[in-house]
């Protein structure tokens, strides 16, 4: 495991970034008072996101592979960063929706049936603790080898 003791690290900083996240969204409104707002401001959520990427990896071809790194060990260890934070995503997700912000999914699916985006059963069916703990489960692997594609091309090193 010291092997991977780099890209643990990160996936745990990751998983803690998302829930800081989750705690400035709150505080920010976008859970409740401003929640129509939600859908676009929580995807800047990818900047700090890609940062921790490209940290990890630097940190792994600096201390790890001696400053020199190839796509494919960069791709390899971004991978496992992931692997780490998809496994983290039900228990971030289930810290998000029972202590940081318990009303959320109630205040989307108000939100979304009032505004007339939805329907009441569909609201009921996509804002609910399986659907998003689904989403995150696929998202998190496919959002991540996607950023490890791109930030593994950036930290090679010969």
């Amino acid at each position: 495991m010291k092997k991977y003791a780099i890209e643990i690290k990160w996936g745990i900083i990751f998983a803690l970034m998302s829930l800081l996240w989750m705690v400035l969204e709150r505080l920010a409104g976008l859970h409740d008072a401003h929640i129509e707002q939600h859908a676009i401001y929580t995807n800047l959520v990818a900047i700090p996101a890609i940062a921790i990427y490209v940290l990890g990896l630097l940190e792994k071809r600096k201390k790890f592979y001696a400053g020199t790194m190839s796509y494919g060990q960069g791709f390899k260890a971004g991978l496992f960063i992931t692997l780490v934070v998809t496994l983290l995503s039900p228990l971030t997700l289930w810290l998000t929706l029972s202590l940081i912000t318990p009303d959320f999914l109630e205040n989307a699916r108000g939100y979304a049936v009032e505004s007339g985006k939805m329907e009441q059963e569909a609201a009921d069916a996509y804002f609910s603790f399986t659907n998003y703990l689904i989403q995150g489960i696929v998202g998190a692997p496919i959002m991540g080898i996607l950023t490890t594609a791109i930030v593994a091309i950036f930290t090679r090193k010969k």
